[in-house]
C-alpha cells in the first residue's frame, strides 16, 4: 500500500486502500497499524485535518478495529 507522508508529532505516513476500506498508519515511533472498514470520508478527513494526530485520536483510534502489523 502506498503511503503519503504527513506532518505530525505522532504520525509519519498514511496509506489507504478504498477496495478493502483499510487504513494504514505508520507512527513516528515506528509502529505500523492497519484499521479496518474505514470509510473514504474518514480517510479524507484525516488527510485534510489541521492536526493529523488529533484527528486520529478523536475519529479513528477508538472507532475501528485494528492490529499492529509492523
Amino acid at each position: 500500500m502506498e503511503h503519503m507522508p504527513v506532518t505530525s508529532r505522532n504520525l509519519h505516513s498514511v496509506g489507504y486502500d478504498p477496495n478493502s476500506l483499510t487504513l494504514e498508519i505508520r507512527f513516528n515511533s515506528g509502529g505500523l497499524y492497519q484499521y479496518y472498514n474505514v470509510p473514504v470520508s474518514v480517510y479524507e478527513g484525516l488527510m485534510s485535518a489541521g492536526s493529523h494526530g488529533g484527528y486520529h485520536h478523536r475519529n479513528i483510534k477508538w472507532n475501528y478495529s485494528y492490529r499492529r502489523i509492523g
